[in-house]
């Protein structure tokens, strides 16, 4: 790696004195301001010749040149391929987030069918994340929505079980998804193991894209059965039949020709940009999913298409053809990291004419579409945001609002909240949840609970972000409560220095009717709002999702806290030998009174262990 020395000389200057020490390897450079922020990273087939195009003095658009100007030094990193280099480009921009990059924010993953292959009578399930479990999966689908649409149906078509295999075990009779028509029952044998893989067998062919034959052969036995005068299961085939046209239907555009394919389309207007994707999988519509990349001016449609490209799929894998709506500046070397990636061939085109083109301009429809209705909220959010300001007093209009509610039973399981919310809506990636750690705390002391939250997460503030540059500050501080939380609030950011940040108290009126909110500031009378007033409802929504985080932080808590047992104490006992114990025992009461040899005959503790156990139970004793 060669790194430039930051020095006097700054942009072209600086570039230019670098050249010198670069050859016409590949590989990937960043660009860094002069307190060390990375500001782009960029991939070249020459870094000489890609890094002597900033040298030039001229000839930049306005995005490159106010770059080249911050540019206090460089970092190289060579490569053996160009392929490399792309894909290392784009794994330090997502790690990195520079400034001057096209980047993708909402990365998650998707949702898969998985029809298990572990079990005498497979499940058929939604599964998310690593695929570790024996099985065939599908997908991806492109959300939670999709796939449980498509399960749905399939368990009235198919009868398939969806329990899990401890369940199934434990049943002595059918549960109520047998009663209403969603699974065989073969829990309890009311189905063959033949007929149920039969049935497997079908939903699989089903989501391979072979329906025609899966109905074919539904009717054929619909037409056996009423000859044979069954009438009962000739009505349920027929049930069955008709289902599994509802779910064709509600697919949506399912392609003839085009069995597998992503279907990614651009659209870009007034300095923002939508990405549609389409999941075309087994001759069958998947899904659609929107992503709004973070684009800067003059960037074109070709840097971001390859940008997202590569991020989206650094974590996915691609479908064999990939079908865009704008050319990239680099298909023939995004191809082939796609199909490295995949270990076969990844085809990536612009399609002109026929079915692949319809659902290009199909998705392009789509982007447009979405973006226009993302720009009208954000215009709405915009002025909410500034009414916000208007109202309490603020020089602008805040980018990051951060509001702040404890939840607990009687002092117990207690927990605070921070949501987060700015010009996009609710940033759910950047909430936070705190547990009460204070031992001295009077329990529901409320006052004190809010205390120990901001003092952490100021405190945090400080070492991570102390000249807050990095946009982690708030704007404005939201807390759930009167002029006693605003008093308790006002003492912490007293003690720590922090003398500047807005802060505004909610609390319910006299009657504690939704719609009377009084709000307190510090050192001032409360006041309240109009009950018609657009930012008065904004406010109550910011509360209620603040509440609502907190609530459920809190359950969730309480869950685990009741599910805990003496054996989550002991060093080294995790999930898998806490299930051990408690099947060989029956509960921890009767784990705390076995004796070492009892303990030894259990599958998964070793001696050591055992010994581990029984010390940990004696010594409580």
């Amino acid at each position: 790696m060669t790194q430039g020395k930051p020095a006097a000389a700054t942009g072209h200057e600086l570039i230019q004195s670098l050249l010198p020490t670069l050859d016409s390897s590949p590989g990937v450079y960043r660009m860094l301001d002069s307190e060390s922020r990375v500001l782009y990273v960029g991939k070249a087939r020459n870094l000489k010749a890609r890094v002597s195009n900033y040298a030039r003095p001229s000839g930049h658009s306005g995005r490159i040149a106010r770059m080249i100007r911050e540019t206090a030094s460089m970092m190289f990193l060579t490569t053996r391929t160009e392929t490399e280099a792309l894909l290392l480009e784009q794994n330090l921009i997502k790690q990195l987030k520079p400034r001057y990059n096209v980047l993708l924010r909402d990365d998650k993953s998707f949702p898969n069918i998985l029809v298990t292959k572990d079990h005498g009578y497979p499940q058929i399930l939604k599964h998310r994340g690593a695929k570790k479990r024996k099985g065939a999966y599908y997908g991806p689908f492109a959300g939670a929505g999709a796939v449980n649409r498509t399960l749905n149906q399939l368990q009235r078509v198919f009868l398939l079980r969806n329990c899990s295999d401890s369940m199934f075990e434990s049943r002595t009779r059918p549960c109520l998804l047998y009663q209403i028509k969603r699974c065989s029952g073969p829990c309890t044998g009311l189905i063959s193991k033949e007929d149920y893989a039969a049935s497997v067998a079908d939903a699989e062919r089903f989501l391979q894209g072979r329906s025609t034959q899966v109905q074919e052969k539904l009717a054929t036995e619909m037409a056996a059965a009423s000859d044979a005068l069954e009438f009962e299961r000739a009505a349920a085939l027929r049930d069955r039949i008709k289902a599994l046209t509802n779910v064709q239907s509600s697919q949506g555009v399912n392609p003839r020709t085009t069995p597998e394919a992503d279907v990614i389309a651009l659209h870009m207007e007034g300095g923002q940009a939508c990405v549609q994707v389409f999941f075309i999988r087994a001759n069958q519509n998947w899904g659609n999913r929107d992503f709004y990349p973070r684009v800067g001016a003059e960037v074109e449609e070709a840097e971001v298409l390859e940008a997202f490209l590569g991020q989206f799929y650094d974590t996915k894998d691609p479908a064999r053809q990939i079908l865009l709506s704008h050319p990239i500046e680099n298909p023939d070397l995004m191809q082939q990291a796609l199909s490295d990636k995949l270990g076969r061939k990844v085809e990536v085109m612009v399609p002109q004419r026929g079915e692949k083109a319809e659902l290009v301009e199909n998705a392009a429809r789509n982007a447009r579409e979405s973006l226009a209705r993302k720009m009208s909220e954000s215009a709405t959010q915009a002025k909410l945001l500034q009414g916000l300001a208007e109202a309490f007093g603020l020089e602008s209009a805040p980018q990051r609002i951060e509001v702040y509610d404890n939840s607990h039973i009687m002092g117990t399981n207690a927990v605070g909240g921070m949501i987060v919310a700015g010009p996009e809506g609710f940033l759910k990636s950047q909430y936070r949840k705190f547990n009460i750690k204070g031992e001295e705390l009077t329990p529901g002391d409320d006052f004190g609970m809010m205390k120990e939250v901001l003092t952490r997460r100021l405190t945090r503030l400080l070492k991570e972000d102390p000249d807050r540059e990095n946009g982690l500050w708030p704007d404005l501080l939201l807390i759930d409560g009167g002029a006693g939380q605003v008093s308790a609030v006002q003492e912490i950011l007293d003690q720590l220095g922090v003398s500047d940040l807005p802060m505004v108290g909610v609390a319910k009126g006299v009657d504690r009717d939704h719609g009377k909110e009084e709000f307190h500031r510090p050192g001032k009378p409360p006041f309240a709002l109009r009950m018609n007033d657009p930012v008065l409802y904004f406010v109550q929504r910011l509360r209620d999702e603040a509440h609502r985080f907190a609530i459920g932080t809190h359950r969730a808590k309480r869950a685990k806290a009741v599910s805990a047992t003496p054996l989550d104490e002991i060093p080294g006992v995790g999930a898998t030998r806490k299930r051990a114990l408690l099947t060989h025992f029956g509960s921890a009461k009767a784990v705390s009174r076995a004796g070492l040899t009892d303990l030894k005959a259990v599958e998964g503790i070793s001696d050591a262990m055992a010994e581990t156990i029984y010390a940990h139970f004696h010594e409580k004793g």
